[in-house]
């Protein structure tokens, strides 16, 4: 893990609390309308994760995450952002088609017809799903909210990063690499389903 980093991935708050509570190790993602060509690329293998609350809608998620989602809400600040989690990603992968989102149930929080929405969104129907191994401070950071940091984007540059020094993973190595291999696992059924539909 590098000493320190300015990079930052927006993401919807409950999504983050979700990650941070190592309830999932995904982040799914299509991309910003200002990002190239509408479509996300994976700039940095190493980010803080940027709690967002705009598009944020209860039906989003699914049911069992609403009553958090609406917490989260409630608590809110305007003008400052809680910094705690720090992501490395580990896996990428490119969702080409709706089979292998759904398969993906039960590994997120993502309601089905936002993720259906978000993959047919754009020119190129898809989703990247990025394996993620996150780690926290004791406390978050409370840093103040900046106009460079708005806008439908995916990455921004935190004016004064915390440092990574005590950072601590929320999931032990056998818990992480355990949902990471049914991720995979998720995967590798997809492809010997389309192999054996091809044949």
């Amino acid at each position: 893990m590098q000493a320190s980093t300015k990079i930052a991935f927006k993401e919807w708050a409950v999504v983050v609390e979700a990650l941070g509570g190592g309830e999932q190790i995904l982040i799914l993602r299509k991309g910003g309308i200002h990002e190239q060509r509408g479509q996300f690329h994976v700039a940095h293998r190493q980010f803080w994760l940027f709690p967002t609350r705009f598009h944020e809608a209860e039906t989003s998620v699914i049911p069992s995450k609403r009553p958090a989602l609406r917490e989260i809400a409630r608590r809110a600040g305007s003008d400052t952002v809680e910094i705690q989690f720090f992501a490395e990603v580990t896996d990428v992968h490119h969702l080409t088609n709706l089979d292998q989102v759904r398969r993906l149930q039960g590994q997120h929080i993502w309601a089905e017809q936002v993720l259906q929405q978000r993959f047919a969104f754009g020119r190129e129907p898809g989703l990247h799903a990025l394996v993620v191994r996150v780690s926290g401070l004791p406390a978050p950071v409370r840093q103040p909210l900046r106009e460079s940091y708005e806008g439908c984007k995916s990455w921004v540059e935190l004016e004064a990063p915390p440092s990574t020094d005590a950072l601590i993973p929320v999931l032990d190595e056998l818990a992480f690499q355990e949902q990471r291999a049914q991720i995979a696992e998720r995967f590798s059924a997809h492809a010997l389903a389309h192999l054996q539909t091809t044949e």
